[in-house]
């Protein structure tokens, strides 16, 4: 070939697709915070409390000036979108560490925003921390019975259900054997029930899964509501007031200053999900059974000619999660509270799933991003008690947004299960 001839040869050019959704948000959001300071600065300053909880020592308060602490954040947030607009301008992506520290900068800038706002703008760190860890507990056990369902390649749009019929089989059961612990083995009976419908007409009869999830919901719900008009209500001591499942604190670690009563001074039903999801973790990522399990949810008919009886493992595992997510359900009337209402679950099922999906279908992801979810539940109750100049309904919507904003893929694009809501035919 001659000089020439390569002279004229095209040379292809790589064309780089620059995604500049995150930076708008980054910039959008770092804007909010600057108005909120500069219109509406805070009038006092922010005490949190460190001591409670611990008998050893007296922690001093960690108190500072609500509107420099907002300065200082504004600082960092404008910082952060610049340096990613300027990444992305040059076909590049900021680092997931800065992008953590952006979003862990904002939710305290909100926080310390809003206390500093409030009438009273002193605050148990503690308390903040242990109500948010504790009003995630359904959010966890939902989202744990959720990731052994999609992993298997089960869409689980029911776990609403299985939280409120866990609650309902909590509570009828703890007031008829006045044991909490039978209740909360009742709770994990009525999720496995639920889970039972979702498996049969998902798997065996090939039922569109998403579809089957919402009218477990809906038929969940409507018979709760039924029975707890026409048989609780009218007995409601004998049969819609169970004991509570105990709370304790464990020695030395619960006197670790604020993780120790945060982490160690809860309801077993909190220690319980500790080793539940520890088990998950672990069965998923180091067991035979992970193994085939993840297969069958990537792909299942490889699986097959492997040897694994894929519809078997899933119906399973979706009973397995029922079980976990019922757990999850004893919460609401065996922690919580000692009574039953209609429809008390919320919606936390479908935060539940969200939490799932912002946690990139992985255990201790779907761990935090409860939390996450449970945090700001405590903070709409906490601000609210405090006065705060947030609007209750907007508190109250809170845990519902960042609920959307997950599942829109605003906080990150997760790809979940290959084979998550497909149905498997053999052959």
């Amino acid at each position: 070939m001659s000089a020439a001839t390569i002279d004229t040869v095209p040379v292809e050019e790589t064309v780089v697709v620059k995604n500049w959704k995150n930076t708008i948000i980054f910039g959008v959001l770092a804007l909010v915070a600057l108005l909120l300071v500069a219109f509406k600065a805070p009038h006092n300053d922010v005490t949190f409390r460190l001591s409670d909880g611990i008998t050893w020592a007296n922690i001093p308060n960690l108190t500072f000036s609500a509107t420099a602490f907002g300065w200082i954040a504004i600082l960092v947030l404008l910082a952060i979108a610049a340096l990613s607009a300027v990444q992305m301008n040059s076909g590049k992506k900021l680092g997931k560490g800065l992008t953590a520290v952006f979003w862990v900068f904002f939710i305290l800038f909100i926080l310390v925003w809003a206390i500093g706002s409030a009438k009273s703008s002193e605050v148990s760190l503690v308390n903040l921390l242990s109500g948010g860890l504790a009003l995630s507990i359904p959010m966890i056990f939902g989202s744990m019975g959720g990731l052994l369902c999609e992993r298997s390649g089960i869409v689980n749009i029911a776990i609403e259900g299985q939280l409120l019929f866990g609650a309902f089989s909590a509570v009828l059961v703890g007031s008829i054997t006045h044991n909490p612990w039978a209740g909360l083995l009742a709770a994990m009976l009525g999720g496995v029930l639920v889970s039972f419908l979702l498996a049969l007409f998902s798997i065996k009869y090939i039922v569109d899964q998403t579809i089957v999830g919402v009218v477990v919901n809906v038929l969940v719900s409507g018979l709760t509501g039924f029975l707890f008009t026409r048989v609780l209500q009218p007995d409601a001591q004998n049969l819609n007031s169970a004991p509570k499942l105990p709370s304790f604190e464990i020695p030395v670690l619960s006197q670790i200053p604020v993780v120790g009563p945060v982490l160690f001074n809860q309801s077993v039903l909190v220690y319980l999900m500790y080793i539940v999801v520890a088990l998950i973790w672990f069965a998923l990522n180091k067991s035979k059974w992970g193994l085939r399990t993840r297969a069958v949810g990537e792909h299942p008919k490889a699986a097959d000619t492997l040897g694994v009886n894929v519809n078997r493992l899933r119906f399973t595992n979706v009973l397995w999660a029922g079980a976990v997510a019922g757990m999850g359900g004893a919460f609401f009337t065996l922690v919580s509270v000692s009574s039953f209402n209609a429809d008390m679950t919320a919606g936390q099922g479908y935060i539940a799933l969200a939490a799932l999906i912002f946690g990139r279908w992985k255990p201790m992801g779907a761990l935090f991003a409860s939390i996450l979810f449970g945090f700001s539940l405590q903070m709409q109750f906490i601000l609210s008690i405090l006065g705060t100049a947030i609007p209750a309904e907007f508190l109250a919507m809170l845990p519902y947004v960042v609920t959307i904003l997950a599942v829109a893929g605003v906080v990150g694009r997760s790809r979940g299960p290959a084979a998550s809501g497909q149905p498997y035919v053999k052959g």
